[in-house]
């Protein structure tokens, strides 16, 4: 008996996508569940994982609130300083400048992605070290102005490295802004702040929200440059991790610190999701 149009359609379908989902099951359902086992678990008195049905790890996360709190800080403090910068630069490259300077521009943002973020992080540390900027200011006259090894050292770093992925899906959005809504709010007399506001803030949001989500989320879990620029003085809940995986070998506490970090994660993407529906006026918003 022959198969329907509709049976044959979700086989076609199927096929196509069960490769994508048996690669997103074995590599990251399979290893959360794993996580979420060894969450529940003790430390084996050798380190590692010894069987259990215990919340003892998930009540002793306030050990580590120094790094809950310079991530939860920092990490969204990061991502707004990146948004400050971003939203200008998009601005500019998708409704002022010129189409033929357009692409290369762009080109421009992305090329620092073409250096490792381990080797641009190195130049960051020799740029804050003491032979960099306070050695110049030492030179003017302004002594012990100690840049490295500190929140704002971070900080600079965060929005360094991670600037080009708030850019882009902001730059997406402006780039099919219909510039016609633009002259017929100026034909109607609305000054340039009100027609920002109204009309060019409003359709931009979903790229502002996928922004933002995106690099909240990467910051979330940043290990790399509170380890360089921090100099094991700022902790992040990546870093904490680290310690407690590859040094303390306490995987039981170190997966109930990745669970929460994971709820955290949820929790700004749900956030951001509603956020710029509301704002956008549609559900069709793509945040991953």
């Amino acid at each position: 008996m022959p198969l329907s149009i509709n049976v044959r359609k979700r086989l076609v379908t199927a096929a196509l996508i069960a490769p994508a989902s048996a690669w997103l099951f074995v590599f990251l359902v399979l290893p959360f569940i794993a996580i979420i086992v060894f969450a529940f678990g003790e430390r084996a008195p050798e380190g590692g994982y010894q069987a259990a049905f215990t919340f003892a790890q998930f009540a002793n996360l306030g050990s580590r609130a120094a790094a809950f709190k310079n991530t939860m800080v920092l990490a969204p403090i990061g991502a707004l300083t990146c948004l400050l910068v971003a939203y200008p630069v998009a601005y500019y490259l998708a409704v002022k400048a010129s189409a033929k300077y357009r692409l290369l521009l762009v080109s421009l943002i992305v090329v620092p992605f073409w250096t490792s973020l381990l080797v641009r992080t190195y130049a960051w540390m020799y740029i804050l070290g003491a032979r960099g900027i306070p050695h110049l200011l030492e030179l003017a006259g302004i002594e012990n102005v100690r840049l490295l090894n500190t929140p704002g050292a971070v900080l600079l770093g965060v929005v360094y490295g991670y600037l080009p992925l708030m850019i882009m899906p902001i730059y997406v959005s402006l780039e099919k802004l219909d510039r016609r809504l633009l002259e017929a709010s100026a034909d109607l007399g609305a000054k340039p702040f009100a027609t920002f506001f109204g009309i060019t803030l409003p359709l931009s949001l979903p790229g502002v929200m996928t922004g933002i989500a995106l690099v909240t989320i990467l910051l979330l879990g940043e290990y790399l440059i509170p380890q360089l620029l921090g100099g094991g003085k700022v902790f992040f809940i990546g870093n904490a991790l680290v310690d407690l995986f590859l040094q303390s070998r306490n995987w039981p506490f170190g997966s109930a610190i990745a669970v929460s970090l994971v709820v955290v994660v949820v929790l700004v993407l749900l956030v951001a999701m509603r956020i710029a529906w509301r704002f956008a006026g549609t559900r069709q918003v793509d945040l991953v």
